[in-house]
């Protein structure tokens, strides 16, 4: 049985990771599951240019921490109207700090506000993770990314997911991720292309329990 640290502390991401990894026979276990109290460090692990680089220096700060095979992820939407922003400054686009649902609720109506005006044919977005493995014992580090195309609705659609979910409409799914359930999204998100490929790129050994679960 593979046991994998997955390296956040948010609540959406660690149920999609756990849901995803779990279905393929990995055990999960979160930083809080450690005893890896949160430390103000963590605020400053995200400073890269890219996603990949910044689920690098996660994956690299809890593997240190906590001596296990260590999964991060960055994600964040991409707007193309906006230059491919939020981008790597999904989480804080806003400049909002506080409760999650309070920073969702800021960046959402940042997203809408800097949209205004935009048409419906021009409102293409599209969400995308970055995924790292490290082993700390094998020195293995494995960086994949996973996509997943929409565009951003006029106004919120469901209550669902996290971030900017309810706006996001899947051209996969024909609906807002906002509106889509738990097991809906997870069979097309960004997230779950990522951890597909992850499986792969880890496979036959020493995973080799875990190929083609997913």
């Amino acid at each position: 049985m593979v046991t994998l640290l997955v390296a956040t502390r948010s609540v959406g991401k660690a149920r999609e990771a756990k849901a995803l990894l779990e279905a393929a026979g990995v055990t999960v276990v979160l930083p809080a599951d450690q005893g890896l109290a949160e430390l103000p460090e963590e605020e400053h692990l995200e400073v890269g240019t890219t996603f990949a680089e910044n689920a690098v220096a996660k994956a690299r700060y809890f593997a240190r921490r906590s001596g296990m095979p260590t999964v991060a992820d960055d994600s964040g939407l991409e707007v193309t109207a906006l230059g491919n922003a939020p981008g790597v400054q999904s989480k804080r686009w806003a400049g909002a700090f506080g409760v999650p649902l309070a920073v969702d609720q800021a960046n959402n109506a940042h997203l809408l506000s800097e949209l205004a005006g935009v048409p419906d044919g021009e409102r293409q977005a599209q969400y995308r993770c970055a995924l790292t493995l490290i082993d700390p014992e094998g020195g293995r580090l494995v960086v994949v990314e996973g996509v997943v195309r929409g565009h951003i609705l006029t106004e919120p659609r469901g209550t669902n997911g996290f971030g900017y979910d309810p706006l996001f409409f899947c051209d996969l799914l024909g609906k807002s991720f906002g509106q889509a359930t738990a097991e809906e999204k997870d069979r097309v998100s960004h997230r779950a292309e990522a951890f597909r490929a992850l499986l792969e790129e880890i496979c036959p050994a020493p995973f080799n329990t875990v190929k083609g679960q997913l």
